[in-house]
């Protein structure tokens, strides 16, 4: 067995400070010095590569006047590119002549000329023949132009934050539910309160109007769901089974039910007549916040605070038939085309389209709204409207994604800043009205301006470079 000779605490020291240094010496990382020669030898071998075919034509051989005669009298088969002026004031001389591979032969309809292209003496990076290739059009479809929507009537009424909207389908008056605790029916024409109806305990946050039947539904945060008669103006019948807050309502188009989301992460399918809990479509890790309805599959669609959006199968007993994570953000509206079979999700990354029923990404956006994106509507000319939680309304042109207006919503006199949040909108059935609800407990009306021209508003459209696939 090896003897191990005893050492100081001051060699022990000294020993572990070289290997200290050895492994974390500040010139340690640093690259050796350039070597000149195999610098130059990389670059000739690059030159080679990218200009092979290319000999310089700045030194020439003095030519004879016989020389010169016969080549002024022969033709040119060449495009001499004109040097810039500062150039031909003594610039640069080493300008380059692209060399044809092959001489063309004459046929019987005259002699043929080269494609070959000589920069004059002078001819700089500046000027090169990629301004002689033929620019390729985007494949991007460009933007139909849109008038500028405006701001043409303020209502006040509610006593707290408006959260939610609904248009009776003979768009003669709408449906609003606040925190308030109340649900307020207004004229669409004059903007006139009609009637005011109470019963739920906490703050409304989804409403929507049968179009079967004389019924309204509301849901909100009391975990309650209710069923209006519109001829009595009363409560017929109350849904139970959520086991938090509501926060989204969406009917059913062709069938006697509807379903709602709330935080408990459950969407639920109930019977309007029997008040039964049909199915209990279960999925989510996080709050659904929003949902929309279709008459053929995928017939429900719910999206999440976990960033998903989620298809389900009625038919077989509400199973998931895709779930689409394409978001990193929480999906807070959905909005579906009133035409087409395309749907659009908001979240606070970006605003995302996706084909039905296959549920396949088309593309973003061309824009970021960069805040928390609570409602969003499209119409039939596609205009699509998204409501930011500061305030912020932009539209969209739904064929391209771009971006043609950003206003700011003006808060109510004596509402701080911070209250120009938008939690709701809806169009009205005809799409030339649009209604907001906003944290300034205001309902604001929009309308286009229709003394808005092409010349007055141009339309500024770049199409993207890329498209991204994500």
């Amino acid at each position: 067995m090896e003897v191990v000779e005893p050492q100081s605490l001051k060699k022990l020291s000294y020993k572990s400070l070289k290997r200290s240094l050895d492994c974390f010496a500040p010139l340690h990382p640093t690259f050796p010095p350039p070597d000149p020669l195999s610098k130059k030898i990389r670059l000739s071998h690059k030159m080679k590569l990218e200009y092979g075919g290319i000999e310089p034509t700045s030194i020439k051989p003095q030519a004879s006047k016989q020389d010169q005669g016969s080549s002024l009298s022969a033709p040119s088969d060449t495009l001499a590119l004109p040097a810039p002026e500062d150039a031909q004031r003594g610039g640069i001389h080493n300008a380059l002549a692209a060399v044809p591979v092959k001489e063309p032969r004459s046929n019987d309809f005259g002699p043929t000329k080269s494609s070959a292209v000589i920069s004059a003496p002078g001819f700089t990076d500046r000027f090169s023949t990629s301004a002689l290739m033929e620019r390729v059009s985007s494949r991007w479809p460009r933007p139909d132009w849109h008038r500028p929507w405006k701001t043409y009537r303020v209502i006040s009424g509610h006593l707290g934050w408006v959260r939610a909207l609904a248009f009776d389908p003979s768009n003669t008056w709408f449906c609003s539910g606040s925190a308030d605790r109340t649900i307020k029916i207004w004229d669409v024409a004059s903007g006139q309160l009609k009637l005011t109806l109470t019963g739920h305990i906490e703050q409304v946050r989804g409403l929507a109007v049968s179009q079967r039947h004389t019924y309204m539904f509301s849901a909100g945060d009391d975990k309650m769901v209710k069923c209006w008669d519109l001829e009595q103006n009363k409560v017929i019948r109350s849904y139970h089974g959520h086991l938090s807050g509501v926060y989204c309502l969406a009917l059913h188009p062709t069938l006697d039910i509807f379903f709602t989301g709330g935080r408990d992460s459950v969407c639920r399918a109930w019977d309007i007549r029997t008040k039964t809990q049909i199915f209990a479509l279960t999925g989510h890790d996080n709050t659904v916040c929003s949902v929309f309805t279709r008459p053929t599959d995928p017939q429900v669609v719910t999206g999440s605070h976990d960033s998903t959006i989620k298809f389900w199968d009625l038919r077989h007993r509400g199973r998931t038939m895709s779930t689409l994570t394409h978001h990193k953000k929480s999906v807070r509206a959905l909005a579906l085309h009133p035409k087409q079979n395309v749907f659009a999700s908001a979240s606070a990354d970006n605003i995302k389209k996706f084909s039905l029923p296959k549920g396949e990404f088309m593309h973003n956006m061309l824009s970021q709204q960069k805040t928390i994106i609570n409602a969003m509507a499209v119409n039939e000319d596609g205009v699509l409207a998204t409501a930011g939680d500061n305030g912020s309304m932009w539209f969209w042109d739904w064929k391209s994604g771009h971006n043609f207006q950003q206003a700011q919503t003006i808060v109510q006199p004596g509402s701080l800043d911070s209250e120009a949040g938008i939690y709701a909108l809806s169009y009205d059935i005809t799409g030339t009205r649009l209604v907001t609800c906003e944290a300034d407990k205001t309902i604001k009306m929009w309308k286009e301006d229709e003394t808005a021209t092409p010349e007055t508003h141009p339309l500024n459209f770049k199409p993207p470079k890329d498209i991204r696939r994500f």
